[in-house]
């Protein structure tokens, strides 16, 4: 039964979406009584995907964080191998290869996209780097044709964090498909979700095999289960990799209305650009910028203030309004594990300033228009803007 909302409810930066088709499916696992992975349920997702995203090689995980320690097994991190991606990400970008003896380079980012900023790759590139991570902030695309000729320049791989960023498209490509690996996330928070989850992508055959053997702790079993080999074995490093049954389960029925709840989320970050244009062309906030090549997948919208304390005083007046308007992360390179591990080349201005300054509107695709009506009204108050 769908939820009533009230005017003057409290507003929830996310909330889940429910297709209302998840307890059937779950109840078909239940009765399938195979609760481990690669059951029907993991096949139906993974299928689900390649159809989608009309690529083959893709694996469910248990998560995205779980994709990205996979992409640097598959890329043989070693001891100071370095990797290049922005320090305005999850920690689970650095962390997926920090574990494996890696050093995070961070670089800005972009001030309109908020993605890698491809002024400072080549600067930062040494005979160490290893890879570069791409990651598309709140579903918007990195120029990805840029970043492949430079990659391709150095002989460096691109792995996509496509945390955020399923049913965006860079240009008519897919994001995630585009470069040699490609990571995303079913979290809770995510436009699709499983409560956990993720996916990876591997475009090329035989680094995809060797993905079938890390996902299943080591071993070949996949190849055993298809039939290819008579007995499974332990043949090189993994670990469990592998969703259970349930999650797909729960997961599924949401990947069959992928273009349905991406469609209405981009009808509420539409309804926010529109209204908050006005406040921008004030020199009061400002709005993301989407490039010709991206189309969004409308999986946040933000608004960037003048300084931090603006936005402190911006995010208690909306709580004050029952209103949730979180900033986001905190740099890598600020915090006290990441200066330890990371490298940063050049000057970060960039990220400082927007984490410093970056506010996200809540965003649901089942958020009432009297919600959107309601923050895009209280925020034109803080301005004192009727």
């Amino acid at each position: 039964m769908k939820k009533k909302f009230k005017k003057n409810d409290l507003i929830r930066f996310s909330n889940p979406y429910y297709t209302g088709n998840e307890k059937f499916y779950i109840d078909k696992v239940l009765e399938n009584a195979t609760l481990s992975g690669d059951g029907e349920l993991t096949k139906l997702c993974n299928e689900e995907l390649s159809r989608f995203l009309n690529v083959k090689n893709i694996l469910l995980t248990n998560s995205c964080t779980a994709a990205l320690e996979m992409a640097a097994l598959l890329l043989d991190i070693q001891p100071q191998d370095e990797v290049i991606m922005p320090s305005y990400t999850f920690v689970s970008t650095a962390n997926a290869f920090v574990i494996r003896g890696g050093i995070p380079v961070f670089i800005d980012i972009d001030k309109n996209t908020l993605n890698l900023d491809l002024d400072f790759i080549e600067k930062a590139i040494t005979s160490k780097t290893k890879a570069i991570v791409a990651v598309h902030y709140g579903g918007i695309s990195c120029d990805m044709n840029r970043l492949c000729k430079i990659a391709k320049k150095y002989g460096i791989t691109i792995i996509e964090d496509s945390a955020q960023a399923l049913g965006g498209f860079y240009e008519d490509k897919p994001l995630g498909t585009i470069g040699s690996i490609g990571c995303f996330s079913f979290h809770a928070t995510k436009n699709i979700i499983s409560g956990e989850g993720g996916a990876i992508y591997v475009k090329d055959e035989n680094l995809f095999r060797k993905a079938e053997i890390i996902r299943e702790k080591g071993t070949n079993r996949t190849a055993f289960s298809q039939g290819f080999v008579d007995k499974y074995t332990w043949i090189d490093v993994g670990s469990s990799f592998l969703p259970s049954e349930l999650m797909a389960g729960f997961l599924y029925p949401q990947l069959l209305e992928i273009k349905e709840i991406t469609n209405k989320r981009l009808k509420i970050w539409e309804k926010y650009k529109i209204a908050l244009v006005e406040l921008e062309k004030l020199n009061l906030i400002e709005i993301p910028q989407l490039p010709n090549y991206s189309k969004s997948n409308a999986h946040l919208f933000y608004i960037l203030l003048k300084n931090e304390f603006v936005r402190n005083q911006f995010i208690a007046f909306m709580r004050s309004k029952n209103i949730i308007t979180p900033f986001h992360y905190v740099p890598l390179h600020n915090s006290s594990f990441g200066a330890k591990v990371s490298k940063v080349s050049g000057d970060l201005f960039q990220t400082d300033r927007i984490a410093s300054t970056l506010v996200r509107l809540p965003l649901w695709p089942h958020m009432p228009d009297i919600f959107t009506e309601r923050i895009i009204e209280e925020i034109k108050s803080f301005f004192n803007i009727s």
